[in-house]
């Protein structure tokens, strides 16, 4: 009921001036002040994981039409989420720009370069485009850094990182691949914050044992985090704030329980894609989550 009854706001003439219903706590990536819950992109801009499911992404498309987007983004401020993270996808950043402009809105941006986006060049270009459009923080997708990872090309990767740290802005790298996160931190990459994936493997279609072990691009398309528990336990060592993703396994996972294993797991933030009659129920489960969480093996790092 809850969730229909968030639906029935967003839908309702007005929304855009929802009042708000709520705070989340909040943390800090390099000086810039964020909810410990944000806002995904892939329910927006259709490119959901339905598994074999394939109407998904067309249907996701259909039903945020810019108006939905809107709402959305109104919603979210309204329930305490400040924060969201995207890729450079022109119809989003646009509708971004018109909520901050015509609503007040303060939504911040964190944001990653197309992953077409793949030489020196072209990064520099795309991400002089991002500093203007307005972002607040910019990171190296992990659809480019961990298949340059598997390609051995980690100065490229570094280089890319190099490139988003001269804008000054908050500065980070996103990968599913624990080996491409360790190999930024062995090459000292000038990142303020990772972007890793974090998700259980106790549902239907998690990995089977003989998958674990298998490279990223060559996982089945049902799971993100090939290896929840080496990623904890090496996160542990590290200090920079960590943004987990893909914590519910894209729905596979309800967000209750998805939450507290990613935030007790050492999250700092999550990222979590919301259609707009889930966001009041996710903003208050992450609230009530948190509240509970016992004391961390790893201390908050943002």
């Amino acid at each position: 009921m809850a969730r229909e009854a968030a639906a029935a706001d967003a839908a309702a003439p007005g929304a855009g001036g929802v009042k708000p219903q709520g705070t989340l706590p909040k943390g800090k990536v390099a000086g810039l002040e964020i909810s410990r819950l944000i806002l995904g992109t892939n329910i927006i801009t259709g490119h959901m994981h339905g598994r074999e499911l394939r109407y998904l992404n067309d249907l996701s498309l259909r039903y945020n039409t810019d108006e939905r987007i809107l709402q959305t983004f109104a919603l979210s401020e309204a329930n305490g989420i400040d924060t969201f993270m995207t890729h450079h996808e022109p119809r989003v950043m646009r509708l971004l720009k018109q909520h901050r402009s015509a609503t007040g809105g303060k939504m911040k941006l964190i944001v990653a370069p197309e992953p077409k986006a793949r030489t020196v060049e072209d990064y520099k270009r795309v991400v002089q485009e991002l500093v203007d459009a307005g972002a607040d923080g910019i990171y190296v997708h992990g659809a480019t850094t961990d298949p340059m990872m598997a390609q051995g090309k980690i100065d490229l990767v570094v280089k890319f990182v190099e490139i988003i740290k001269a804008t000054g802005l908050p500065t980070g790298a996103g990968c599913h691949w624990l080996d491409s996160l360790k190999a930024l931190e062995a090459a000292k990459a000038p990142c303020d914050f990772y972007v890793k994936t974090i998700h259980h493997h106790n549902y239907p279609t998690a990995p089977k044992k003989e998958e674990i072990s298998k490279p990223w691009r060559e996982l089945p398309p049902v799971y993100w985090c090939s290896n929840p528990e080496e990623t904890i336990a090496y996160m542990k060592t590290v200090e920079k704030p960590w943004i987990g993703f893909k914590v519910m396994a894209a729905g596979a996972i309800l967000p209750r329980e998805a939450f507290r294993y990613a935030y007790s797991s050492g999250a700092d933030f999550i990222l979590a894609g919301m259609f707009d009659f889930q966001v009041a129920e996710d903003a208050a489960i992450a609230n009530e989550v948190l509240a509970k969480i016992p004391k961390r093996d790893r201390p908050w790092r943002g």
